[in-house]
């Protein structure tokens, strides 16, 4: 993760590339948070879009430290690969990690486990007592508008009220690149810096930064059982069952989550250029192809959305 130079958004536009472009704004995005915010904090997993979002911070703020700290909703059933990059990659930029355990509130009694397993649903409580008590006003995450409906309604300046809760009324204009960061103590604002990105844009911009993402993006054989019409790795959060038989098949995950609600594909995309050929080929998204959470009804996501969820 050593990023190239990048300009400032006095650069015109249209004279860029496309991903140059894209980069642009996303700076500028990080930017702008800076200036207009006093606490800003990046949510972080490992996943590859948030690997891409720490990437183009440290872009915006190079050669100076980021000046924000990171934050990772820990659900207790994350793969071990990515919690092994997250570690490495702190630990190698000398950053600073706040962790949400869902695991010490399910012990605290606070949160009860779901019967289905899935502790994605869980996450929002930690998430939210977390920005209250650390004072966040402003919180970066990586969705971005191609992913899942209700994320494309959402502006990149999301403004959250004091209980964390998302109203789609109270969305601002943002014409010209120009963000309302505006909020009333106790609100905060959440920042999609990758908002107009798309999946087979990051996977170029990776293959152009030659950023390193955890091996769970890239096709490897892995012990699997099929539920629900995906391919989920064996675990103690639940599965499988005794009527759900485990193969080791060629398989790589699109994204990355609770491992109880996030699926593999069949693939044998081994190299970033077969990733992004097999993207480019692909008529469904990455979450509507593998992430059981979002088919429990069709606002599922909006629902979350709205109590605090990402």
């Amino acid at each position: 993760m050593n990023p190239r130079p990048i300009g400032t958004m006095t650069d015109d536009l249209s004279a860029l590339g496309h991903l140059d472009a894209l980069e642009s704004e996303s700076v500028h995005i990080f930017r702008e948070v800076a200036g207009e915010f006093e606490r800003p904090v990046i949510l972080f997993s490992g996943g590859k879009d948030s690997i891409v979002m720490l990437h183009l911070a440290l872009k915006a703020f190079a050669p100076a430290a980021v000046p924000f700290a990171l934050l990772h909703v820990d659900t207790g059933h994350n793969f071990p690969e990515v919690l092994d990059y997250r570690d490495r990659v702190v630990a190698e930029r000398g950053l600073r990690l706040h962790i949400a355990s869902v695991q010490d509130y399910i012990d605290r009694g606070v949160l009860r486990e779901r019967p289905d397993g899935t502790r994605n649903p869980l996450q929002t409580v930690p998430l939210t007592e977390r920005i209250r008590t650390e004072r966040f006003d402003a919180v970066f995450g990586g969705g971005r508008r191609d992913e899942e409906k209700a994320r494309a309604k959402e502006r990149v300046f999301s403004l959250r009220d004091e209980f964390s809760q998302w109203d789609p009324r109270r969305q601002r204009p943002e014409l010209w690149q120009l963000y309302n960061g505006r909020h009333a103590p106790g609100e905060h604002v959440r920042v999609f810096p990758l908002s107009n990105w798309t999946e087979l844009d990051v996977w170029q911009y990776i293959a152009r930064e030659k950023i390193d993402l955890p091996a769970i993006y890239y096709a490897h054989e892995r012990p699997v059982f099929r539920r629900a019409g995906m391919w989920l790795t064996a675990g103690d959060w639940g599965g499988p069952t005794a009527d759900e038989p485990v193969e080791t098949r060629l398989i790589r995950y699109r994204t990355v989550g609770d491992m109880s609600c996030t699926g593999a594909v069949d693939s044998d995309a081994t190299t970033i250029e077969k990733v992004i050929a097999e993207i480019a080929a692909s008529r469904l998204t990455e979450r509507g192809a593998t992430r059981a959470d979002d088919k429990l009804s069709e606002a599922a996501m909006e629902d979350r959305k709205r109590e605090g969820y990402f």
